[in-house]
């Protein structure tokens, strides 16, 4: 049975909440700022073969925040190739890394991530799995909704795998038919799945394309994580609440 009042308080949420619904990179896990370095050397370097060395390079912050963050990384290759007036034929989910097409790059990204996840390690922020755990120890659900396909391996190697009940993920929203964010539905599946109304959810995301499916599913309650300046952002797209680190929500000493 879900515990009430001082229990939700001390958590940071609105007592009408019964589950939590966390994205992972920038969330759960240091990996956003590694998404952001595989997609620029990806998008790069296939700025570089198409424009020459003359080529506008991708900006990890500004761009990586408007175009690519929080999207699945087919919609992230259209979105900002898109923004930058180049239409790409779709090509195959299994396209080499190198073919000009928008499974091409994304594939391309990938495999640059993997190998910087392997070289570097992947990194959990503490101060979301103690938040984790206090929810959990207050009675609430818990899911990790996520565009990445590598959101199993990820969540394996910080440890982390069994403090949520259901995950949506890459794989997963593949397997449903799932748009991704900024549309809600995957976050609006985690909620099914664990048995709860969006509105006794709270969604706790870093992207501003996370912010807006949090927004248009109609949650209880959406917390941004600001881990890179862009608080006023994460207002403007609909964040009740902004915080720099979970452990600010309380719960999490």
């Amino acid at each position: 049975m879900t515990k009430q009042g001082p229990h939700l308080t001390e958590l940071g949420l609105p007592d009408t909440v019964r589950a939590c619904l966390f994205d992972l990179d920038g969330v759960i896990t240091k990996t956003a700022v590694v998404h952001a370095a595989a997609w620029k050397e990806a998008f790069d370097a296939f700025l570089r073969v198409r424009e020459g060395d003359g080529f506008r390079p991708f900006d990890p912050v500004a761009e990586y925040d408007e175009y690519v963050d929080g999207r699945p990384r087919a919609d992230g290759v259209r979105s900002f190739l898109a923004s930058r007036g180049i239409d790409l034929p779709e090509g195959s989910p299994d396209d080499p890394p190198d073919r000009p097409t928008v499974h091409g790059v994304g594939n391309h990204k990938n495999a640059l991530l993997l190998e910087k996840i392997r070289t570097g390690g992947v990194e959990a922020y503490d101060g979301t799995l103690r938040y984790v755990a206090a929810a959990r120890a207050a009675g609430l659900r818990t899911a990790v909704v996520s565009s990445s396909a590598n959101c199993r391996d990820v969540l394996r190697s910080v440890g982390a795998e069994s403090l949520f009940e259901v995950r949506i993920d890459g794989v997963v929203a593949a397997e449903r038919k799932l748009p991704g964010k900024p549309r809600p539905d995957t976050f609006l599946a985690a909620a099914g799945d664990l048995g709860v109304e969006p509105a006794q959810a709270a969604v706790f995301e870093d992207a501003l394309a996370g912010m807006d499916a949090g927004r248009s599913g109609h949650f209880g309650y959406v917390v941004g994580v600001d881990r890179v300046g862009q608080a006023d952002a994460l207002r403007a797209h609909g964040a009740d609440r902004v915080v720099g680190d979970l452990a600010e929500l309380g719960g999490a000493a």
